[in-house]
């Protein structure tokens, strides 16, 4: 059985090109099209949960694709939404706006029809599709991989054995830590919208800084950071190479851009590393975690979020190898909308703790502590 798409676009030949590559690229039980946001809106009212993935448009007659995407937030619809659209530009405000509003990837829609009919769009709409779904769409017989996004009321089920769920703790007690302290945050598909659950809650006066990889293109994470700036106590900034960690605040490593934390001259600075992609990512949570193994930190709390893969999993193997004091925190499953990263921490015996979002920055405050 394939999986149900909408495609919501007011062209087209939008439309056309994106079913014929579906349809030649995958088993597909239903394909269901809608000119505007307001079409595709009364469609997934009327089936609530049943499409696996929605394609997007952002700029449409009637309703665009940000108010739809407002109207999902706003009735609590949980659908797994993709943007296709040509403002899904380098450091694009309407793109950063859908992420926080629950998009889980975009794509830059072609504005000519060369480009459209062209294989690199067609590539990397079926890589997007793939990744998203967690389902390999160029083989006619789809093989499910464990990191597939859930679709509502869809929880993923982990073949090989029980996945954490919240409230599963290896240690009862929250440790306050001591000594001198960092938070290190690592986060891939869904996490703008989650961050917006976490970093708000943190307080101004929170007794360690918080330096962080958010797996997105070069331009989009300075948006990121302005805009939880923008609704938070701490301070949120993109990193620059040279920072030097201050308390209560809090360090996005740049789109497309390495960081590490070093010690130079009696202080922690973050520099920029220039090595290829790991994996395929650029930024990369292993290479700052790995960093941490070196600092003159006593105490480093890592905290992992919603995203696809297993990257920060090996970093922080390497800060327990290291002896350095530690705890781990992982987003649990239901409330994750790709249980990829939290769920490869968990299954490596690594996380002291799985708690739903909304109670993650309460976890980091009672670990770290204010001042």
């Amino acid at each position: 059985m394939g999986n149900k798409f909408l495609i919501i676009d007011d062209s087209a030949l939008m439309r056309r090109v994106i079913s014929d590559i579906i349809k030649q690229n995958c088993e597909y039980e239903v394909l269901d099209l809608a000119t505007n946001g307001l079409e595709g809106l009364d469609r997934l009212v009327a089936r609530p949960g049943y499409y696996d993935l929605i394609i997007l448009d952002i700029n449409m007659p009637k309703m665009n694709g940000l108010e739809m995407l407002a109207m999902l937030q706003k009735n609590k619809m949980n659908e797994t939404v993709v943007v296709v659209s040509t403002v899904a530009k380098e450091g694009a405000v309407e793109t950063m706006k859908a992420l926080e509003m629950g998009a889980v990837d975009f794509l830059t829609k072609p504005e000519n029809f060369y480009e459209v009919k062209s294989d690199s769009f067609k590539e990397a709409l079926v890589k997007l599709i793939s990744t998203v779904t967690g389902k390999d769409f160029n083989k006619k017989n789809l093989v499910s991989t464990p990191d597939k996004a859930p679709a509502a009321g869809k929880p993923v089920v982990n073949s090989v054995r029980k996945v954490a769920a919240a409230g599963d703790f290896r240690k009862v007690n929250v440790p306050l830590a001591s000594g001198n302290k960092i938070i290190a945050l690592a986060c891939s598909t869904g996490g703008p919208k989650s961050l917006q659950s976490v970093i708000p809650l943190i307080p101004a006066n929170i007794d360690a800084p918080i330096v962080m990889v958010q797996h997105m293109p070069k331009g989009f994470t300075l948006s990121l950071a302005n805009r939880l700036d923008g609704l938070s106590n701490v301070k949120v900034k993109e990193a620059e190479d040279g920072d030097v960690l201050e308390k209560g605040h809090v360090y996005i490593a740049p789109g497309g851009q390495h960081i590490k934390v070093q010690y130079i001259n009696n202080r922690h600075v973050i520099k920029f590393h220039d090595a290829p992609a790991v994996e395929g990512l650029r930024p990369c949570a292993n290479i700052m975690y790995e960093s941490l193994c070196e600092s003159m930190y006593d105490y480093v709390t890592c905290v992992v979020l919603t995203g696809m893969g297993a990257d920060g999993t090996k970093g922080i193997t390497a800060i327990k190898k290291s002896n350095k004091k530690m705890y781990v925190i992982g987003q649990d499953e239901e409330s994750s909308v790709v249980y990829g990263m939290p769920r490869a921490l968990y299954e490596a015996g690594l996380t002291d703790e799985v708690v739903p979002l909304d109670k993650i920055a309460e976890r980091i405050i009672k670990n770290v502590g204010v001042h």
